[in-house]
This record gives C-alpha cells, structure tokens and sequence, in this order.
C-alpha cells in the first residue's frame, strides 16, 4: 500500500522520502531556514522532501523544557512554510482540538508514541480525512501497531503511516529492532523510521 502526498508517493518500493525539520517551532526565521536550507539539498540530490516541525510538544520531560510559542502563532508559520516554499507538511497533535486548528495549515497529521493508543484521536484523525504517521509507543511490540492502524481505517481513511522509533529498553535507553520495519511493513502501510528519536536518553536529556 501507498500514501500520496501531493506529488510524493511512499510506500510501493517508490524512492526514498525524506521528512525533516526541527522539533518544535521556534520562530519563524529558524522555521523558514532550515526549511529553505533542507529544501536546496534536497532538490540538488532528487530526493522528496516533507517538511516537519510540532506547532507544540505537549509531553516534554521538564516543566521548564520550551513547549511553543503559542497555538496560532506557531500554526500560522507551518500553514506559511506549505504556500509560499510550495512543501507538504507534518505537525504532531495531541487532542481532537488540535485537529481542528492546523487542519488547514498541514498535510499530515503525526500521532506522538505515547498517544498511539488513544482511541478517540486516533478516530479523529482519520475523520479528518488527512495522512495519518502513527509513531509507534515505546511499549509496543511491532505487530501491536495494527490496532492502532485499525482505530483510523476504521473511518474508512486507509491514508496511513506507520513509524519506528524504538522500543524502551530498562531505563533511559531506547533500542530499535530492525525487524520491527518489516513487520509494520506487513500490516499493509507505508513504515517511516525516526532515526533521530531512536537514539534518544529518554528523561536524560531533560527533555
């Protein structure tokens, strides 16, 4: 199976895409930057490129950890970056709310790990009609990602990913089994992996 974003197909044994972007948004020089910067590379070696960055981060380790600089503001850059550098967009969300605030601004809409089971925003992505990336949880096994995946086809939205980004090994250690991408894989959806989060301290780092 396959997932088309604009003109970007993934899945199929299509090319490599690649999605990249800073964790969360900054501002909006930082956001335009690196976009612009990933965006010429990019094109200079053919390769499709979906730009992402969270308007918030919503489960940050420390209190003082920076979450956003506010819903709109933030929302309103990421809508900016897809009109005028013409680039597909991912944002997480957090809450059916969420949808509704950057349903307008995004391409995809990214289910964090630690929400990956929750019912009623894994249905209400799908309602929404957008590509759906569910991040697989830390405590998942692979082969539980296909009830997750079921939660937003049962909307009758078949536009899924799904992506690896490791599995919590004792404490502050995350470890990616690579067999876990050909497993997913088998679920029928695109696999996405998260190669900068697979190799995080989780709560180390204090983030």
């Amino acid at each position: 199976m396959s997932v088309k974003i604009n003109q970007i197909v993934i899945g199929d044994n299509k090319p490599f895409v690649l999605i990249a972007g800073p964790c969360v948004v900054e501002n909006e020089k930082m956001i335009f930057e690196t976009a612009n910067a990933i965006k010429q590379i990019t094109s200079e070696l053919d390769i499709p490129f979906i730009f992402k960055s969270s308007f918030k981060k919503a489960n940050r380790t420390n209190l003082k950890s920076f979450t956003g600089l506010g819903d709109d503001e933030a929302i309103a850059i990421l809508k900016k970056v897809r009109n005028d550098l013409k680039l597909a967009v991912v944002t997480d969300i957090h809450t059916e709310d969420d949808i509704k605030k950057v349903i307008d601004a995004v391409d995809i809409l990214q289910i964090p790990a630690f929400l990956s089971r929750q019912t009623d925003l894994l249905i209400a992505a799908g309602e929404s009609g957008k590509v759906v990336n569910i991040k697989k949880g830390q405590f998942l096994a692979p082969e539980d990602m296909k009830h997750a995946a079921d939660k937003v086809a049962s909307t009758g939205n078949k536009n899924i990913m799904l992506t690896e980004r490791g599995t919590t090994f004792g404490y502050h250690n995350l470890v990616v089994d690579m067999r876990s991408l050909v497993i997913m894989k088998e679920l029928g959806y695109p696999v996405v992996m998260d190669a900068t989060h697979a190799v995080q301290l989780p709560s180390k780092d204090l983030t």
